[in-house]
């Protein structure tokens, strides 16, 4: 069995590289030429640990800058091309529409029999679309997203907690379940269900995830304002080890960021409203994250009685990773700048090559890069 991955970014290199490492044929495409090229010849830039260590030696993997040549050769096809956010939070799955008239544009002959995977999120209703169109010419779909963090994917893709798979038990479920047991350093819990579902599914995890931050960071305000600061995770502990609500998740510190949790929520809420349901936790939660980054600010004003400069280790959603998307700690850093305050600003080298010169030429006399050699007020909680 041939497995293709049409969307080789981050998590589908990663995806194609764990099957590849299972002994399976894999063959990824891309948009981006460039990026073809060097992963034809073994070379690619990431911050996600073993990812260039196990493209240096992937004999099984080959990259083509061609979707059609997936399609035709492969047995399974997954898509993990992007679906980024509209206006009302909801996906544009337009990326997704592109393989799916690919997949049409193979024929049946070249397709009959064959999976088509999407592990990218969309909206709930989607994947239920694409089956229809592709159902004369002998396609199943299946809905199969990861649950995985940035800066992690490798890992957690190898121990997942659950794998989702919505669509039919046939024969490519069978290869689905087939595949995960290969890559899977645990036996896999497997949830099946209908794509609809399995999307909602999706959604409604992050969900949640955003919820319980929120909850924590709202506890963690309501103590600092008591005067209650210094017990906050001794607080936030004991609410944790209750086995109803678990410890994982529930910190004070800053709000939910990065390129999943506040689009998946904002998509939550989006598909909440077309069913008529105006007041629901994805707006809720969204608005007190905006809040809460307020409060941070004044929490670290506030607290810098010397008035030192504002020192920042990372200023990435999620330390060690090159993501700024929605990243707090980046937010606070400009409008602490904005304020006119002195920052020293210490990540890696990705994130540094991003925002130094932008940095620089908008705060000449405020931002600094680097160690700190005076005194500074450390960012963190």
């Amino acid at each position: 069995m041939k497995i293709g991955v049409i969307g080789a970014g981050r998590l589908g290199i990663c995806f194609a590289l764990l099957c590849e490492q299972a002994g399976y044929d894999v063959l990824v495409s891309d948009v981006r030429d460039s990026y073809v090229k060097n992963l034809q010849n073994k070379i690619i830039s990431t911050n996600e640990p073993e990812v260039a260590k196990m493209l240096t030696t992937s004999p099984r993997l080959a990259a083509t800058p061609n979707n059609l040549k997936v399609i035709r050769e492969c047995d399974i096809i997954y898509t993990l091309v992007a679906t980024p956010s509209l206006k009302d939070g909801s996906y544009d799955v337009s990326n997704v529409w592109k393989v799916v008239e690919d997949l049409k544009k193979a024929g049946k002959k070249n397709v009959d029999g064959k999976a088509f995977v999407v592990g990218c999120t969309t909206n709930p209703g989607d994947c239920a679309k694409f089956q229809k169109e592709l159902k004369d010419i002998g396609v199943d779909v299946f809905y199969n997203p990861e649950f995985i963090a940035q800066g992690t994917i490798i890992k957690d893709l190898r121990r997942a907690d659950m794998v989702l798979i919505g669509g039919k038990r046939n024969d490519s479920y069978d290869y689905l379940c087939e595949i995960y047991n290969r890559i899977q350093e645990i036996p896999p819990k497997i949830s099946v269900m209908s794509t609809t579902a399995a999307e909602l599914v999706k959604l409604a995890v992050n969900c949640f995830l955003t919820t319980k931050i929120s909850y924590a960071n709202m506890v963690g305000e309501v103590m600092a304002l008591a005067g209650l600061e210094d017990e906050i995770p001794t607080v936030l502990g004991a609410i944790g080890d209750d086995s109803r609500v678990g410890r994982k998740y529930l910190n004070f510190g800053f709000g939910f960021g990065g390129p999943c949790l506040p689009r998946d929520n904002r998509a939550f809420a989006a598909y909440a409203k077309q069913l008529g349901l105006d007041y629901n936790l994805g707006d809720t939660t969204d608005n007190f994250n905006e809040e809460h980054a307020n409060f941070i600010k004044d929490h670290f004003v506030y607290r810098n009685v010397d008035n030192l400069p504002f020192y920042f280790d990372y200023v990435s959603y999620k330390k060690g990773t090159d993501i700024l998307t929605e990243s707090q700690q980046y937010r606070l850093c400009i409008d602490l700048l904005d304020d006119g305050y002195e920052v020293y600003i210490n990540d890696n080298d990705a994130i540094m090559d991003m925002i130094t010169k932008d940095l620089s030429d908008k705060y000449p006399d405020t931002v600094k890069f680097g160690e700190p050699d005076d005194d500074v007020y450390p960012i963190k909680f």
